[in-house]
């Protein structure tokens, strides 16, 4: 759906479709013209008018001719042909495929952006979740608290304690509730939902441990298959088809034009075939130094292109290196908080029973509590990061979609 109606593929496929119609014209450059037409011409002239005054004695020369009718039937040929026609047509061949590829460069940022909202959606879920747990541990405490005051075992601040507690984890869930609402109306509009549209997400918030790929693999996947470093490629080597096209209007180039056709009185009255042929070879001698200035411009903008291909590779390698390494801590930080959840648990069971059993207060409780809170946001937070981070090493080596196919379904 991100894909269907995001406005940052649309808008690339929209400069896909400018390009291919630039091809097309440069194209029309190297093909022939032919046109046929049909003319009748009635005509009646003055020669007075024209300025044919012709006296001679005894002949009687009309001022006034005509009518007389012309009819001609013809088609027409033209073709040039020059260097530069060309290789402005084997520009705008690379150009179309840097567009293609921009395309397909901004369908992976959408996927980037789509999964991230997404991933977004199933954490905040899970701890919404946990939060609940929370909230409801922090009512059991409370109600043991007051069970235990009512006996005249703990002091009347103990149950003030764990009713702060259990206020504080019921605002906790009011915030994660309005964060969750308003991460699924950012969904909606990255995949044109309707903002009214009630939904659910179906995934749950994946923990699976991944090995760490060799990064020097990973670069190298990344400079062969990332959309922007091949379109930036695609770009230099347009600039270079165009600098030649500015090099060869120094060139030569050839006309060639025909026509052939009837021409007579009428279509069936003294028509006769006619035809004509021109060839001509045109050789550029002074232009004011304007071939000069075109190359001199080609050349900045050759420049300029490999200029952006070495930071395109730059920019891919650095994200990759960057994505590896996120992967790696969020791998480490999900075990170490993995072993925490279960250490808090642990410690908030024991500090129930030692408050049960009268020889704790609710402070060494509700911190027990905290550390369990604490524990299970700082997992959920581990296992997004290490989700996203697939999703962003995933991008980083050109194969958006594909990876968060394999994230989802757990390949």
């Amino acid at each position: 759906m991100g894909m269907q109606y995001n406005l940052g593929v649309i808008g690339a496929t929209t400069t896909e479709a400018a390009s291919r119609a630039q091809r097309l014209s440069a194209l029309a450059q190297m093909l022939p013209d032919i046109t046929a037409g049909v003319r009748e011409t009635v005509q009646q002239i003055n020669l007075a008018a024209q300025g044919f005054r012709i006296s001679v004695p005894g002949f009687s020369i009309p001022t006034v001719v005509g009518p007389f009718n012309t009819f001609d039937a013809r088609a027409s040929f033209s073709e040039g042909f020059s260097l530069t026609a060309l290789h402005n047509w084997r520009s705008t061949l690379d150009t179309v495929r840097a567009a293609q590829l921009s395309a397909r460069d901004s369908r992976d940022l959408v996927a980037l952006a789509v999964s991230g909202a997404y991933l977004q959606i199933i954490s905040t879920a899970a701890r919404i979740q946990s939060q609940e747990a929370q909230i409801e541990t922090a009512k059991a405490v409370n109600q043991q608290a007051i069970d235990r005051n009512r006996s005249g075992l703990n002091a009347r601040i103990d149950v003030n304690r764990s009713q702060v507690e259990l206020q504080n984890q019921q605002q906790r869930l009011t915030t994660l509730r309005t964060d969750f609402e308003k991460q699924k109306i950012t969904l909606a509009r990255l995949i044109g939902l309707s903002l009214a549209q009630t939904f659910t997400l179906s995934d749950t918030i994946s923990t699976r441990d991944i090995p760490m790929p060799d990064i020097d693999d990973s670069i190298k996947h990344a400079m062969q298959d990332r959309s922007d470093v091949k379109a930036a490629e695609a770009q230099v080597h347009a600039a270079e088809n165009a600098r030649k096209a500015a090099v060869a209007e120094a060139y030569p180039s050839v006309d060639v034009t025909a026509d052939y056709g009837a021409t007579g009185v009428t279509p069936s009255n003294q028509a006769h075939g006619t035809f004509s042929l021109t060839g001509a070879v045109r050789v550029p001698i002074f232009r004011s130094g304007r071939i000069r200035a075109d190359i001199d411009q080609a050349d900045a903008v050759v420049k300029q292109r490999k200029e952006e291909y070495e930071d395109a590779r730059g920019r891919a390698e650095q994200e990759v290196r960057n994505a590896l390494l996120d992967l790696a801590a969020a791998s480490q930080q999900l075990k170490v908080a993995e072993s925490n959840r279960a250490l808090a648990a642990e410690t908030l069971q024991q500090s129930r029973d030692r408050f049960r059993a009268g020889v704790a207060d609710t402070v060494e409780l509700v911190q027990a509590q905290e550390s369990v809170a604490s524990a299970d946001q700082d997992f959920i937070t581990a296992g997004y990061s290490l989700n996203l981070a697939q999703v962003s090493l995933a991008r980083a080596m050109g194969e958006t979609e594909q990876g968060v196919a394999r994230l989802l379904r757990g390949k």
